[in-house]
């Protein structure tokens, strides 16, 4: 009653007084309750409003109430999810949506895939032992851009990525030399991939076993053997072009490079690795705190 007062008397340009005698209130009311001073309970709620939008803002505005109730956890913020919930909603915070992209995977029937050896095996005990990629592609006001990535199946980091106008052999190869200069895996590395012509093709199949690694493929029209890859695919579009058309392919690129690099594998809390970063679970697994 108090603050509707006084907005009050501030529109009309009148006094409180005025104002308390049209809406017949005592004067002293409007002026008593002005005072009070916040309950506990209001004064823990406005710390915790600004810890949550301090989380929110981090994240990019990516993060809803499961991920920013985690990380309060993580800061070692005792909080119930439903709280987050409450209060992400009564100021109006929530994390990106999805909307529909467009995927596809184009079949040589020339060339011959490799067997499935990943056999949906998506928990591995050390990094470098196996990865998984895909390509898929983001449409811009310029045209459509081709993005591939490789993901380590231990971390869950994007170990390599590439961008491209053209969705070819050359794109994936960009991708796997990115990740093979960066990780510099060991021979027997696994590598996974679905039966799109790009993998099948001999350029890839030859720079893989330069590499000593071994393929693998996905059964004929199985998205669930390669379900890693297409999850980081849906997680990056949701939360970096879900809300957005990028200009071209040199933004799309730029934004990548800022959202892989610092916020996906260092920053960014994965429900799939007990709610770390990538960069957390590469620390543990390398010091052998990681069970099989």
């Amino acid at each position: 009653m108090s603050a509707v007062v006084h907005s009050l008397a501030k529109e009309a340009n009148a006094s409180v007084s005025a104002v308390c005698r049209v809406l017949k209130i005592p004067r002293s009311t409007a002026y008593e309750r002005r005072a009070r001073t916040p309950s506990t309970r209001a004064r823990a709620t406005a710390i915790l409003d600004v810890e949550i939008a301090a989380i929110h803002k981090e994240s990019r505005g990516r993060y809803g109430s499961p991920r920013v109730h985690r990380e309060l956890r993580r800061r070692g913020r005792r909080v119930g999810r439903k709280r987050v919930e409450a209060r992400m909603r009564k100021k109006g915070l929530c994390g990106k949506r999805p909307r529909r992209f467009r995927r596809t995977t184009i079949r040589d029937p020339r060339q011959q895939p490799a067997p499935n050896r990943l056999a949906r095996q998506f928990r591995w005990k050390m990094p470098n032992q196996a990865w998984v990629g895909d390509i898929t592609y983001v449409y811009t006001l310029g045209g459509w851009a081709y993005v591939a990535v490789l993901v380590d199946l231990c971390t869950r980091a994007i170990v390599g990525w590439a961008t491209s106008s053209r969705c070819d052999t050359a794109l994936a190869l960009a991708c796997l030399n990115q990740a093979v200069g960066r990780q510099k895996p060991p021979p027997g590395l696994l590598v996974h991939h679905d039966q799109g012509s790009t993998y099948t093709a001999k350029d890839y199949g030859d720079r893989l076993k330069e590499l000593c690694a071994i393929a693998s493929m996905s059964r004929k029209g199985n998205c669930w053997d390669n379900a890693v890859a297409e999850s980081t695919f849906a997680t990056i579009k949701i939360e970096l072009f879900g809300d957005r058309i990028p200009a071209n392919i040199a933004e799309v690129n730029r934004d990548l490079f800022e959202y892989v690099e610092i916020f996906y594998n260092r920053q960014r809390i994965h429900s799939t690795l007990g709610y770390i970063t990538p960069a957390e679970k590469e620390s543990l697994a390398l010091r052998g705190s990681i069970a099989p």
